[in-house]
Formats: structure tokens, C-alpha cells, sequence
């Protein structure tokens, strides 16, 4: 029996490997406004609308109803499910997932224990086990052992969101921007943290490469990917210029994509991430 992979919205993915998935969406508000994301706003109009409003947009879960509707799907065409969500700890996704597969035997919910880009290294490797016709047991038990390895770490380019949604104080956003400070986050045990800020992006992107070096290096043997945030890629490009060393030994070439409104919306445009797997 073929084993489908079933992923919310906010895992982010290159397009065509997204394409190969079954994606449930969340909702997005900008104040009265709602959006189903990546169908009635796709990620380059979310940017576009969150450096032309004041209100900062919030994310709702995606309902047990439309996770139930995406198992039925697979059900009728005679599949097993493997289903990846954005950390439990950061939204109640998972929950949804895990309640509306009370009522299928053939699914299997999995916490990424991560949230865009690293769900989205996470959601490939399901495909990868996919394609060797793996049954979804054993594939979210490789997935369970493999996700422990995931590491994501971001550089932001402004600290303006960060206070925006409450996380920094408008005195600490403003004495950042005078002093150039790029917060670099990263996720750990399923939630956001800051782990220091630099002086500058060549010292943010230094400090990038001090972070995956302190994980071990990066697998190649397993997926890795790269994300942006806002309206260019400007930026991740001369992050991958400038660090280029790093990924000489990529046996293919370095994947990027634009990360959705989840992550976004926190770290504003301007924001660059990398994701993979540690040795």
C-alpha cells in the first residue's frame, strides 16, 4: 500500500517537492481580513501585505475538519498517511491532526519538532522513505529517529516584528537599530529562542556559520535547505556567497525557498534561515 505524506501549511518546501505532498492549510488574519494560506494569499502576497499595514497578522490552527478531509482523500485512493505539523509548541496543529486521526487507522501523525524550513527537510526525507514503498509505520518511526537531528538557525534583518508582536521592548528595538543588531534565532526542543545577537550582517552571517559548525557540520546524505523571507532573496544569496566554503561539499545544488507567514511574521522581511540535518 503507498504511503502519502500529509503536511500543514506551514512546512515549507521547494514548490515541486511541495507539490508531491498533500498540504493543509492554516488561516491568516490581517485584522478582519482571513486568508487561507497558499491558496488565497500565497507567500509573496503575505510580504507584500505585511510592509503596507500596521497590524501585525496572527495565524490560526488548522481544524481536525480539514485534516479529516485530506485522510479521507488518502483513504479513498486506498493510501496509508504519514502526517508532519508544526511543533506542538508552537501551534495547536498537531493537536487538530491528532484528533481527526483518531477515527483512521491508516495515519500516523508526526510532530517535526520544528516549524518551515526544518519541517519542510523533514517532510522531503518522508517523501524520500515514500518513494522506496515504506509503509507509514515504518517510515514515521525513521522520521521519529531522524528529526532529533534537525537543526535551524535564522538571522534577522530588523528587530521591528520581534517588537511588534511583544517579544522585545520598543526601547530594545530602537537601541538595536542604532547599533545595527541582527537577532540570530534558532529552534530548539520545539520553540524559538534567541541564542545572541551581531553587529551587522557579516557578523550575523559569521555567527551562522559558528552555529552549524557548534551542530557538527551538515549530513549532506540527507535533505538541506535554505529560506528567505520578504520579497528578494538578496540577502540568502550573499549569505551563501560569502559562506561558500560551508557547502563545497553538497552533492547537489543548495535548494531555497521563501518562508510562509508563520516564521514571517515575527521575523519580518529581510530574514535568511538554513536548515539540515546534523552528522
Amino acid at each position: 500500500m503507498q504511503t502519502r505524506i500529509i503536511i500543514d501549511s506551514t512546512v515549507d518546501l521547494m514548490p515541486e517537492v511541495k507539490a508531491r505532498t498533500t498540504v493543509v492549510p492554516l488561516t491568516v488574519h490581517f485584522g478582519e481580513e482571513e486568508y487561507i494560506d497558499g491558496v488565497t494569499i500565497s507567500h509573496q502576497q503575505f510580504y507584500e501585505k505585511l510592509v503596507e499595514t500596521d497590524v501585525l497578522p496572527r495565524t490560526s490552527q488548522a481544524s481536525p475538519a480539514a485534516f479529516a478531509k485530506a485522510y479521507e482523500a488518502a483513504k479513498a485512493a486506498g493510501q496509508q498517511a504519514v502526517v508532519l505539523t508544526v511543533s506542538e509548541k508552537l501551534s495547536g496543529t498537531y493537536q487538530s491532526a491528532m484528533i481527526a486521526a483518531q477515527d483512521y487507522d491508516h495515519v500516523i501523525v508526526v510532530d517535526t519538532g520544528s516549524v518551515a524550513i526544518g519541517g519542510g527537510i523533514l517532510a522531503e526525507y518522508a517523501l524520500q522513505l515514500a518513494d522506496q514503498d515504506l509503509d507509514a509505520r515504518t517510515i514515521a518511526l525513521r522520521l521519529e529517529e531522524a528529526k532529533g537531528k534537525i537543526c535551524v538557525v535564522a538571522l534577522l534583518d530588523t528587530l521591528e516584528y520581534l517588537k511588534k508582536g511583544g517579544r522585545i521592548s520598543s526601547a530594545a528595538a530602537f537601541a538595536g537599530g542604532l547599533l545595527n543588531l541582527k537577532p540570530v534565532l534558532a529552534v530548539e526542543g520545539g520553540e524559538i529562542k534567541v541564542l545572541g545577537k551581531a553587529r551587522g550582517s557579516k557578523q550575523g552571517n559569521n555567527l551562522l556559520v559558528s552555529e552549524i559548525d557548534k551542530a557538527g557540520g551538515v549530513n549532506f546524505d540527507m535533505p538541506v535547505l535554505l529560506g528567505y523571507t520578504g520579497l528578494s532573496d538578496t540577502l540568502l544569496q550573499k549569505y551563501i556567497h560569502d559562506s561558500e566554503a560551508l557547502w563545497a561539499h553538497s552533492k547537489t545544488a543548495l535548494n531555497a525557498t521563501i518562508i510562509g507567514s508563520v516564521i514571517g511574521t515575527h521575523a519580518g522581511p529581510g530574514a535568511i534561515a538554513v536548515a539540515f540535518f546534523a552528522r
